[in-house]
């Protein structure tokens, strides 16, 4: 199977090649680290690991920056001297990690997973652990990884319905894969059945709760002054606002409609929309454009940019990393995805930061969070997307009941804290004795 494996890799990567270097070249910024891909450091990086423990750390998508960034700070509090390395696969991401990440943190693309790149990567390294938070699984570097006896760990938490239909069509693969690892960091009881039932071992499997909750607990969310930029943009002071996150297509039309009805009532509304995928923006703004919705895009607003109050509808953000700031100057906040029924994530911050939610009928990646909050009054589901207005209207107008559903919110979101200690805590049960391990605080 690992011969075919490696031939069939082989074969991909030659013929797909000119592809990904022409995705890279477009992109920029891939050539600081391109040797890394092929598991070569430079002499400072391999100087700053020599003779210390590392620990890998491996994530993916830019939304996970919270998560790593939760992590990085518990394992620096239990392991004061080791090593942390944080990979990654993507420029996008790559640049997110030199931005956010402190200095002291390595930071390295994964290597591509044929077999000598992967062996010559973990052999410069040689990690005590290995935690994903990216439910990806690369076959040769979990093999080499077993083979050397590194604990690999997933901390992904809840695997994506993408992640999982892939992990059972290729069954026949992951599931040693998925046995082979050392702890795997599950949300509830639910999760960790359908790990096991991917061919993770019961014993290996632990309910730590919601990580993106912790994740969402972060103390420095204010490099953004949001209520200037607000002044910037002519919101009135006081005036309601909705922020709509992660939404998807068609979710956009169904909010603009409801922000036109809401004018009605609510002359000052304002509505701040963030695309789930930030390279759709043009076409929001178009939609917007249709219904005569004034909107400026959130990189266009400058330091000496000024509107007049009243002058504009909408912020449409398309930008990266700021999402969870407008957040937390949310009147209302809008689970975007769970209209179109691919998302519901954004349920997560908006409860920690104790603000009233209104989602979809499908929030199918937040659904225990969604039904605690609904059943205890921190939520509003509207039934589809014309029923929009009315939820929003009734939220909007009455400060007193959507200052109760935040503190509701927060009330739920809290009672599920502390899944970052627990899945650090799951990871130094494993490390070699030789290894120093701070009290928990």
């Amino acid at each position: 199977m690992r011969r075919v494996y490696n031939i069939l890799f082989t074969a991909l990567l030659v013929i797909g090649a000119p592809f990904l270097l022409g995705r890279l070249w477009l992109r920029g910024g891939w050539r600081p680290g391109f040797r890394h891909r092929f598991g070569r450091y430079d002499p400072k990086f391999k100087q700053a690991i020599t003779n210390r423990h590392v620990v890998w750390i491996h994530t993916g998508p830019a939304r996970e920056l919270n998560i790593l960034t939760q992590l990085i700070r518990a394992f620096e509090t239990r392991l004061p001297n080791a090593k942390l390395v944080v990979s990654t696969t993507s420029t996008a991401s790559m640049q997110e990690l030199r931005r956010h990440l402190p200095s002291q943190v390595g930071r390295i693309y994964f290597p591509l997973d044929r077999r000598s790149w992967v062996s010559r990567a973990l052999s410069t390294l040689n990690p005590q652990a290995v935690i994903l938070t990216d439910p990806d699984m690369w076959p040769n570097f979990l093999w080499r990884a077993r083979h050397r006896g590194t604990p690999v760990f997933l901390a992904a938490g809840r695997l994506s319905a993408r992640s999982r239909k892939r992990l059972e069509r290729f069954s026949f693969w992951f599931r040693p894969l998925m046995s082979s690892l050392a702890g795997v960091a599950a949300h509830s009881e639910a999760d960790a059945a359908e790990y096991v039932r991917l061919g993770c071992r019961s014993q290996t499997v632990r309910v730590v709760g919601n990580l993106d909750l912790d994740a969402a607990n972060l103390v420095e969310r204010r490099r953004l002054d949001v209520p200037a930029l607000f002044r910037q943009l002519g919101v009135r002071l006081g005036a309601p606002v909705v922020v709509a996150g992660g939404t998807q297509p068609g979710e956009e039309g169904a909010l603009a409609d409801a922000l036109l009805e809401l004018k009605k009532s609510l002359p000052g509304v304002f509505l701040v929309l963030a695309p789930a995928q930030v390279q759709r923006s043009r076409q929001v703004g178009r939609e917007l454009e249709a219904r005569r919705i004034r909107y400026v895009y959130r990189n266009e607003v400058m330091r000496h940019t000024q509107f007049n109050e009243g002058e504009l509808d909408c912020l449409l953000l398309n930008t990266t990393g700021e999402l969870s700031h407008f957040y937390a100057h949310a009147t209302v906040v809008f689970a975007g995805g769970s209209l179109a029924g691919t998302g519901g994530e954004d349920l997560i911050e908006a409860a920690v930061l104790g603000k009233p939610i209104l989602f979809g009928p499908r929030p199918n990646q937040s659904a225990e969070l969604a039904g605690a909050l609904v059943s205890r009054g921190g939520a509003v589901q509207a039934g589809n997307a014309a029923g929009l207005a009315v939820p929003l209207a009734a939220l909007l107008s009455n400060e007193a009941r959507h200052l109760e559903m935040g503190k509701k919110a927060l009330a739920v979101a809290q009672e599920s804290l502390g899944a970052i200690n627990r899945t650090v805590a799951m990871v130094l049960e494993h490390l070699d004795e030789e290894v120093y391990v701070a009290p928990a605080p």
